[in-house]
């Protein structure tokens, strides 16, 4: 029997890749189990930073993108608002020191916000679950979906409710591969 360079290479890339994918699935795994666990997104964000020491404190900063995006009929409907609902709606990376851990996409419901929440969202960088943590809220998980990307790990879709089960928000989530591992 004889072996070629080319084929102890060939299966070589073909373990990595296999292994890549594999890493990956369990990367977004283990992201998915510790936002499940967490009080909020927010709260897992800090967390993570602090154990990987990506920042000292480890504060989490909403860095906003200035873009508008109608909701669609659907995130309506989950929102259970109609169509003349005015609908708030923010683009953010998430990020401590200067590690950027999330990108998010998310629209809400301002009346069922105070109005100081609404301010705080408007002119500063303090991330969504902060600001209205006084709700009592919790994730409905929609759907979690495992990327494949060089970033981005992990899509969480997921329903923001109060206490009594108002939804008022509806996040999309993009998590960092950074967050899956040191």
């Amino acid at each position: 029997m004889g072996f070629s360079v080319h084929g102890i290479l060939a299966g070589a890339l073909a373990g990595l890749v296999v292994g890549s994918a594999a890493w990956a699935d369990d990367a977004a795994r283990r992201l998915e189990s510790g936002l499940a666990a967490a009080p909020s997104a927010t709260q897992f964000l800090t967390d993570r930073c602090a154990a990987l020491k990506l920042a000292s404190p480890p504060v989490i900063r909403a860095m906003r993108e200035r873009e508008d995006r109608p909701a669609s009929a659907e995130v309506r409907e989950l929102l259970h608002v109609a169509a003349d609902v005015k609908l708030g709606y923010r683009r953010v990376v998430l990020a401590c020191g200067s590690h950027a851990l999330s990108e998010a996409e998310n629209w809400y419901v301002p009346e069922r916000l105070d109005a100081g929440m609404n301010r705080i969202l408007e002119t500063t960088e303090i991330p969504f679950g902060t600001v209205v943590k006084p709700l009592k809220f919790h994730r409905r998980l929609l759907k979690a979906e495992p990327l494949d990307g060089a970033v981005t790990v992990l899509r969480i879709t997921a329903l923001l409710e109060t206490g009594q089960g108002v939804p008022f928000s509806l996040v999309v989530e993009d998590y960092s591969r950074e967050l899956a591992g040191r």
